[in-house]
């Protein structure tokens, strides 16, 4: 549905983004990831159509994003700033009915009056926007963003400023909005929201550094491990899976670490081997590295200690 096709922008010699290529069909949820001036905010606004880049393409369903088409494909995109981005002088029913004129929809009062419901802002309808805490903007920047129900969403901190039990229902609306067939793009520095929801992840630092899934990305910076507790002592136990060819086998207090190829395919072959060998087992899992830690080693930095 939406295609970056080496993408590149500079601004005055500085470069923010250099040939960045990647694909959003519909139906998926995917991560922006990076620290910050790596170019997140850059690649959103040339995917939204609000700058051009400097070379390659935005494309639409298999079209090109030009000058003369697009504001046309604008219309298929939603697009949440960093920023709401509100008049604050007008109420929040005045800034979505503005919104809603300006994208030519047919029934704008109508579409607002949902939006309303569906963000439980009825009750602040008639308040300026100057006067909403930082979390309520951020709900009417949200509402504002898919007056339109657009098929590809792009949203730049979409939980910034939010209590818990509202980032909460703003991770289930993106959520529902993948199940409908939406593109999501999702830039974040939230780490654990991009463990709930996102499909795949993209680390970018001007240029794409990885994009897969993360328990690919976790594979691919710390391998995979099974992890399996036993009841001690588990010093026999280890020798036993090096006899048996494991050889990266970590014992802890109760528990075994051991990297393997495949967990699908060892996982049967350990257990196995483990009780065989007189182990009695408590509890078998994967070892999962903090999506924080596979980040920082992207980016080749070391996760604190």
């Amino acid at each position: 549905m939406l295609n970056a096709a080496r993408l590149t922008r500079r601004f005055d010699g500085r470069l923010a983004v250099e040939d960045l290529s990647f694909d959003l069909p519909p139906g998926e949820i995917f991560a922006l990831l990076g620290p910050n001036g790596a170019g997140k905010t850059t690649t959103l606004r040339m995917l939204a159509g609000l700058i051009e880049p400097t070379s390659g393409q935005v494309i639409v369903d298999g079209e090109p994003m030009s000058r003369s088409n697009a504001s046309r494909l604008r219309g298929r995109i939603g697009f949440l700033t960093e920023a709401p981005g509100l008049w604050d002088r007008l109420t929040v029913r005045q800034n979505l009915m503005t919104y809603a004129e300006l994208q030519g929809l047919d029934s704008p009062a109508r579409a607002v009056d949902a939006a309303l419901d569906l963000f439980d802002l009825h009750d602040r309808a008639l308040e300026p926007a100057a006067q909403l805490s930082k979390g309520l903007k951020q709900r009417v920047a949200l509402a504002r963003t898919l007056l339109h129900h657009p098929d590809i969403v792009l949203l730049d901190e979409p939980t910034s400023g939010l209590d818990p039990g509202s980032a909460r229902d703003v991770r289930a609306l993106v959520l529902r909005l993948r199940d409908e067939g939406c593109a999501v793009l999702l830039s974040t520095h939230n780490l654990d929201e991009v463990e709930r929801v996102a499909g795949r992840v993209a680390v970018l630092n001007t240029r794409l550094v990885a994009c897969d899934s993360p328990a690919a990305l976790r594979a691919r910076v710390f391998g995979t491990r099974i992890r399996i507790r036993l009841v001690p002592p588990v010093g026999a136990f280890s020798d036993a899976l090096r006899r048996a060819g494991y050889d990266d086998v970590r014992a802890e207090a109760d528990t075994l670490s051991i990297g393997v190829a495949r967990a699908e395919t060892a996982t049967p072959a350990i257990v196995t081997a483990l009780v065989t060998a007189g182990a009695q087992i408590c509890s078998v899992m994967s070892e999962e590295a903090p999506l924080e830690e596979v980040y920082l080693r992207l980016l080749g930095q070391e996760p604190p200690s």
